[in-house]
């Protein structure tokens, strides 16, 4: 599966965003689903992750509250709505697939996921 994500830009703190994963070349609903986040210096870290229906999500605890991943199967399509951004939160945002069996979303190692998108930037000004 190919992945195209789009939607990031520049906020001010206590703003919100909406990223977009679109999907194309394979069975989207075959895919967990996943968004991490790479901000300059650091790690790789997990973001959210939703399961095939849509019906499990799991986030990281630092963003749970304000974070809101969801799927539109019939668009293929991801979504992370983002609101009460931090300074903090500024980084590159990655939409990542695995083709699964499984309907548990408890997944947030870079390892669980084999497809990637390019990542689409997000700057949150204090």
């Amino acid at each position: 599966v190919q992945l195209q994500a789009s939607g990031g830009g520049l906020v001010q703190a206590g703003g919100s965003l909406r990223l977009s994963c679109a999907a194309s070349g394979g069975t989207f609903t075959r895919y967990r689903m996943g968004w991490f986040r790479q901000a300059p210096g650091k790690e790789r870290e997990f973001v959210a992750t939703i399961n095939r229906s849509g019906s499990s999500k799991y986030y990281h605890h630092s963003v749970e509250g304000r974070f809101t991943i969801s799927r539109d199967n019939a668009k293929n399509t991801l979504y992370l709505q983002m609101n009460s951004l931090k300074p903090e939160d500024t980084a590159v945002y990655y939409c990542a697939a695995e083709a699964t069996a499984s309907s548990s979303s408890y997944y947030y190692r870079s390892q669980d996921f084999g497809s990637w998108g390019q990542g689409t930037q997000v700057t949150v000004s204090s």
